[in-house]
Formats: C-alpha cells, sequence, structure tokens
C-alpha cells in the first residue's frame, strides 16, 4: 500500500512526471497547466476550485514528496507551478494573448523571486514549496490586472 501511495504522491508532486524531464521543468509544469485550460475550456469557476485544490494537495504531497526525493523543494515537484499559473490567470479573459502574458510574467517572477515571492519561499516543507508559486501567481494576476484598468478602459 505504501509504494502505491508513494507513487500517487510523485505522479501528482511532479503533475504526471512531467518535473522527470532534466531540464525546465518548472517551465514545462507551468505549460501543462496553460495546455490543461485550453484543453478542457474551463471557465473561472473550474479554474477557481482547481486552484484551491491543487494548492491544498500540492501542500500536503509537497510535504511527503521532499522526503520520498530527500530533497527540499525538488525540481521535481512541479505542482506549484501548475496552481501558480492557475492562480495568475484568474478574473482574467480566458484569450491566448493573456493566457500567454500571464504564462511569461509568472515565469519571469518565479524565476526571479522578488519580494514577498522570495519571503514566501522560506515557509516550512510544503507550504513554502507551494507559497512562492502562489505570490508569483498573484503577483503576475495583480499586474495583468492593473494594466488592464489603465490601458484597456
Amino acid at each position: 500500500m505504501r509504494l502505491f501511495t508513494d507513487i500517487l504522491t510523485k505522479a501528482f508532486a511532479s503533475v504526471l512526471f512531467i518535473g522527470y524531464v532534466p531540464f525546465a521543468s518548472g517551465t514545462l509544469g507551468t505549460l501543462a497547466a496553460l495546455i490543461f485550460v485550453l484543453l478542457t475550456g474551463m471557465g473561472q469557476q473550474a479554474i477557481i476550485f482547481t486552484a484551491i485544490i491543487t494548492t491544498l494537495l500540492g501542500v500536503a504531497a509537497s510535504f511527503r514528496a521532499e522526503k520520498l526525493y530527500n530533497k527540499k523543494d525538488s525540481g521535481k515537484i512541479v505542482i506549484d507551478e501548475f496552481s501558480g499559473y492557475l492562480v495568475s490567470i484568474l478574473f482574467l479573459p480566458l484569450t491566448i494573448p493573456y493566457l500567454v502574458s500571464a504564462f511569461l510574467l509568472f515565469r519571469f517572477f518565479d524565476i526571479l523571486k522578488p519580494c514577498p515571492v522570495s519571503a514566501a519561499e522560506r515557509l516550512p516543507g510544503g507550504f513554502g514549496v507551494m507559497a512562492d508559486d502562489i505570490a508569483a501567481g498573484v503577483m503576475t494576476c495583480l499586474l495583468i490586472h492593473l494594466y488592464r484598468m489603465l490601458f484597456l478602459l
């Protein structure tokens, strides 16, 4: 039974093993979220629900995955990028320009980790794994909404 739960944890934390790709795993985890949104045609309510569920389960899975991988915030864990990207597109028009802009800005904030992203990353265990990407998603979302308010009204 333990082997089964370990495999499920790894599958979820790595977004169906995308995190095992030896290069750009965070970018690929984010791309998986973008493709998921496009393929499912999900609306804002589904995005909110999915973001909440993947974040909550992601905290638990990340705690366990860090132990399984024997590494803090292993690059194999990409559920945080998946959830963070969903946060970045909350309440935005789900058009290609917005989805791609959110993708690029989210990766920018996730890679550079400006404050408060860097502060969130210092939280312990699965909270820190998930929190920095959620913070990057919030920053992305706010910036795009600010742009829309200033330039598209």
